[in-house]
């Protein structure tokens, strides 16, 4: 058990104000278990099972999400650009963004969800790339609203009306939104991992 106190034999070589500091730096590092021996304090409290839930729904989420725009971005986009004409293209590319639309939205919940509910547990051991993460995610999420109400929209109704050259500068935007949030997602996932 941790005394508050100095040791009298230790007084020669633990003067009180050295002693106080280091007890203090024990007691911060440290908490008491059951039994015998510590542990160190983490950033994440509650049950350790949930914790371990809500981290893989997160990167779930995260996967979905980032690896959905590589995917689109590096590989098909470039391939229908090539083999398909703007009749045949951009009809296509319209309704494969419709579809991940709705899949990155559920996704979001998700991603939210676990994200607020972990810091939630952490209480205010919050650790500063968790900062970084929430405001890179927010940054993220809002690139993607603009995307499916704006641009996503505007290119649907060009498609329909065929009016292929506003069809295609409405993908041109989407896809430049695209690349800067998988940038930004690559960076998310470096602090995450690399830490600040």
């Amino acid at each position: 058990m941790i005394t508050t106190s100095a040791p009298a034999n230790h007084a020669g070589f633990f003067p009180r104000r050295l002693y106080n500091h280091r007890h203090s730096l024990l007691l911060r590092y440290r908490s008491p278990i059951p039994g015998n021996g510590v542990r160190p304090c983490s950033s994440a409290t509650g049950d350790p099972s949930v914790n371990r839930v809500l981290v893989l729904i997160h990167l779930a989420a995260v996967i979905v999400w980032v690896g959905g725009m590589f995917f689109a971005h590096v590989c098909l986009r470039p391939v229908a650009a090539a083999q398909l004409p703007p009749p045949q293209r951009l009809p296509l590319l319209a309704a494969i963004l419709g579809r991940f639309i709705a899949v990155v939205g559920w996704a979001l919940v998700l991603l939210w969800g676990s994200g607020l509910a972990r810091i939630s547990q952490a209480g205010a051991a919050i650790p500063l790339n968790w900062y970084v993460m929430v405001g890179i995610a927010a940054v993220m999420t809002s690139l993607f609203a603009l995307i499916a109400l704006r641009y996503h929209s505007r290119m649907l109704a060009a498609v329909a009306a065929q009016d292929w050259p506003v069809a295609g500068a409405a993908m041109n935007a989407i896809r430049k939104l695209v690349l800067t949030n998988l940038a930004l997602g690559f960076v998310t996932v470096a602090v995450a991992v690399l830490g600040l």
